[in-house]
């Protein structure tokens, strides 16, 4: 179990190694294609589109391949598909071989998650996701260095196909390490194989974990996105300083993530949720203060650290709210939701900013985390209803 568990943590560092790759390379992408800056918008979504699909499809796929297959085959369809952009030769291509590479994400994330929830203990939860934001850091800074060494933007995206390549390599060498928590799954699920997603959405509490997820990566990505623009448009802070304070937001969730495997130690999910949550606030509440420029980015990290939390706790506690054997169909379904949120909120932010102004910001954030906080709390009180 030992070895299998350090292979889930590499296979969490190459989760993120791929989703911070297209911010980083696209101005160089736009300008060699000639195509707008804008269009990069397009490309995520269908990215996002081809995850929310392969999600769903994720339970399953599951139940006829196993989690080691399943994670095996999904990381090799990212490995082509990087490949394939650092290829590419027109907008078109690009756009094209999006859905593959959001095909290849979708399952594997929402298999892993639901086999670590089920196998291992929080703190791992949380230390794994930590793992991926290391992966979500080092991504941007292989295609910088790519590009600072003269080898272009396909050079980038060549280093972390080759690396998925050696990744998906030992996957399939070590299927076997798999086969008996394999077997325990199937014995345990019985007719649970043909759990459809109307019969998910009807589970007491489902859709509220689903809106719980939405929010938390709406919140996620909104504060991310919107970070800088909000320091530079609202507070006068300068464009390099901005920089810096919201990629200590990602340092926040990162460092947050590795400390909380510990605290986790010592409370439950739910309180680890609620604990990131209250700090999440805390983080907003300075963002509105008219307190000063370190106020404001300490407020942003506070955001970070709070965002910590949440998730890892959120996708560990699914197999205690709906059971070991209905998890793998709640979790693809929650992790679609998630990717949802992070689709649609970030551009509706902007579109909202463009009529109320960029200081709409923390109170977008507030929305969202009251809505969350609400929704989480309806699934306490629905799971302390069933089990009395």
């Amino acid at each position: 179990m030992l070895l299998l568990l350090g292979i889930i943590y590499v296979a969490f560092i190459s989760l993120g190694l791929p989703d911070a790759l297209l911010g980083a390379a696209w101005p160089s992408i736009h300008g060699e294609l000639g195509v707008p800056v804008s269009y990069a918008g397009i490309i995520s979504m269908i990215i996002s589109g081809g995850t929310i699909l392969s999600s769903l499809s994720s339970d399953m796929l599951t139940k006829k391949m196993g989690t080691g297959r399943v994670t095996a085959v999904s990381v090799a369809i990212t490995a082509a598909a990087l490949w394939g952009f650092s290829v590419a030769g027109s907008f078109r291509m690009l756009c094209v071989i999006a859905l593959p590479y959001g095909l290849g994400a979708g399952a594997v994330d929402a298999a892993l998650n639901n086999y670590v929830a089920l196998h291992y203990k929080a703190k791992h939860m949380s230390w794994l996701h930590c793992f991926w934001g290391i992966g979500a850091s080092v991504g941007p800074y292989i295609m910088g260095a790519c590009l600072v060494g003269g080898y272009r933007w396909t050079g980038g995206y060549r280093a972390i196909s080759l690396l998925q390549i050696g990744l998906t390599a030992a996957l399939f060498a070590t299927l076997h390490l798999w086969k008996s928590t394999e077997t325990e799954n199937k014995a345990g699920q019985g007719e649970t194989g043909k759990t459809g997603l109307m019969k998910v959405l009807k589970l007491s509490g489902a859709k509220e974990a689903m809106i719980s997820f939405f929010c938390y990566c709406a919140l996620e990505q909104t504060a991310g996105l919107w970070a800088a623009s909000y320091m530079v448009m609202n507070r006068g802070i300068g464009a390099r300083q901005a920089a810096k304070w919201a990629s200590l937001f990602y340092l926040g969730i990162t460092a947050g993530r590795f400390i909380c495997g510990f605290i986790t130690m010592k409370l439950t999910d739910r309180n680890m949720v609620r604990l990131g949550q209250a700090v999440a606030v805390g983080g907003i509440l300075l963002l509105m203060l008219p307190l000063g420029q370190g106020i404001t980015g300490a407020g942003l990290v506070m955001v970070g650290v709070g965002c910590a939390p949440i998730y890892p706790a959120l996708l560990h506690e699914t197999p205690d709210n709906f059971g070991a054997d209905l998890s793998q169909a709640i979790m693809g379904m929650q992790m679609a939701c998630a990717y949802v949120g992070t689709m649609v909120m970030p551009p509706l932010f902007g579109m909202l900013s463009g009529a109320a102004g960029i200081g709409l910001y923390p109170f977008y954030l507030l929305f969202i985390v009251a809505v969350m906080v609400f929704m989480v709390e309806r699934l306490n009180k629905v799971k302390r209803e069933t089990m009395t």
